[in-house]
């Protein structure tokens, strides 16, 4: 069944709490869904996907890669955010003006004024991926917003406090669809539930995940 671009999108877009200092942005980025993916495409003909493996070993269903001045990476080492691409030993492709641009209204319009994001985390989900709950605790710079903005097959977000203990509350996320936290929940736990099966307009049996942060020091 192909997802429809909008479905279920209310006819207006709305800003849905989530918790303390946690918003979902409904439809925020839905009319540059194109104009993103187009430049989704650029940066990983520079920087391709790959899945990485985890300091215990495991190999994560998730594809991915960055852009911006920082990328994150994974392996046996620890997590880390640094300046090159292990693949290539080259810097990472610089961010797209128009997607640093989008996670600053974002963050503007969810409380966080002035956010000036130097990596963007890109994933890239097949059905049966997910990514289990974690928080974003790599980065120097915690007074920053995290920026996590949807495109293709929908999926189910998971977000909980800062105890991994404590049940997550489940929201869907719609192509087009924002989610910014920071302050009371910067450090709540968080992850995407399997994703589904499914057939989107715009890329087909997948979903992408454009993740922004602000990773060096507050200067």
């Amino acid at each position: 069944m192909t997802a429809d671009l909008f479905e279920d999108t209310p006819p207006e877009r709305m800003a849905q709490p989530m918790v303390p200092g946690a918003v979902l942005l409904q439809g925020f980025a839905r009319d540059l869904q194109a104009a993103l993916l187009t430049s989704f495409e650029e940066v990983i003909a520079q920087a391709p996907l790959r899945h990485l493996v985890t300091p215990g070993g495991y190999t994560m269903s998730v594809a991915m890669t960055n852009c911006g001045p920082l990328g994150w990476v994974s392996d046996r080492r620890g997590y880390r955010y640094q300046a090159t691409d292990p693949l290539s030993n080259q810097p990472w492709p610089k961010m797209p003006g128009a997607w640093r641009e989008l996670a600053a209204r974002a963050a503007a319009a969810a409380g966080y004024a002035g956010f000036k994001p130097d990596a963007c985390l890109v994933n890239s989900y097949q059905p049966g991926a997910k990514l289990s709950l974690h928080q974003d605790r790599d980065e120097i710079d915690m007074s920053a917003p995290i920026v996590s903005v949807s495109l293709g097959l929908p999926a189910t977000f998971l977000f909980g406090t800062e105890r991994r203990a404590d049940k997550p509350q489940r929201f869907r996320l719609l192509s087009g669809d924002v989610v910014v936290w920071g302050g009371a929940s910067r450090l709540a736990y968080h992850g995407i539930a399997q994703l589904p099966a499914g057939d989107h307009a715009l890329t087909g049996a997948r979903r992408i995940n454009l993740t922004f942060r602000k990773a060096g020091d507050a200067a």
